[in-house]
């Protein structure tokens, strides 16, 4: 079958794709508008109603979340070794990431993209945003300390964990005031190594100097 995938750049919808690329699956992308106010497409709301991507659609429906996304391609593709099976004692510490990955470092990250979402008066925007930079900045902390001296993410064994990581830490701007990556020496570590990997050169050819 072929996956179809509501895509835009810089969204966790790249994260998706790599995925996609790393477990050799034919794929469409659906280049969805996501800067602008404009209606969200009836296809988009459709597959998912909060009109955000990404959205996956396989054969038998839609799937939305990109951690959600993420553990079901990896499940449903094991032969590529891209998370721990059920029974592995690293499923536990896969899943502790993602939902992190998810949940606290994106909320934070909003909160300097996306201060509307938090406050109700544009005064209070600047507020909102410096609070999700101090935010970002214990919480990548974390992230550091926990990788310590490990080689990836889970340790010796490199999976979408990685690829989540990389991710969000293209997401680190110097114009929001977020902390640099290169605080993190743990985290560049990692990521400077999940860069180089073919699927990564295609979804990010701009940052990985690819054509």
């Amino acid at each position: 079958m072929t996956y179809q995938l509501f895509y835009a750049d810089r969204s966790a919808a790249q994260g998706v794709r790599v995925i996609l690329e790393e477990i050799d699956q034919d794929y469409r992308l659906i280049e969805t508008d996501i800067k602008s106010d404009r209606e969200r497409s009836p296809e988009l709301l459709a597959v998912n109603p909060n009109g955000l991507v990404p959205v996956l659609v396989f054969e038998e429906g839609a799937i939305y979340e990109c951690g959600a996304i993420v553990t079901f391609l990896c499940d449903r593709h094991p032969e590529y070794q891209l998370a721990p099976a059920v029974s592995d004692p690293q499923r536990g510490l896969f899943l502790q990431w993602l939902f992190f990955f998810s949940s606290a470092l994106q909320n934070a990250f909003s909160m300097t993209y996306r201060p509307n979402r938090f406050a109700t008066l544009e005064s209070a925007y600047p507020s909102v945003q410096q609070q999700g930079c101090k935010r970002l900045l214990a919480l990548w902390q974390v992230v550091d300390h926990a990788i310590a001296d490990s080689l990836w993410m889970l340790g010796e064994s490199f999976s979408a964990v990685d690829i989540y990581l990389f991710m969000l830490s293209t997401w680190l701007s110097d114009d929001c005031g977020h902390p640099a990556l290169a605080e993190f020496a743990n985290v560049m570590r990692v990521t400077d190594k999940v860069v180089k990997r073919p699927s990564v050169r295609k979804v990010y050819p701009s940052l990985c100097g690819a054509n």
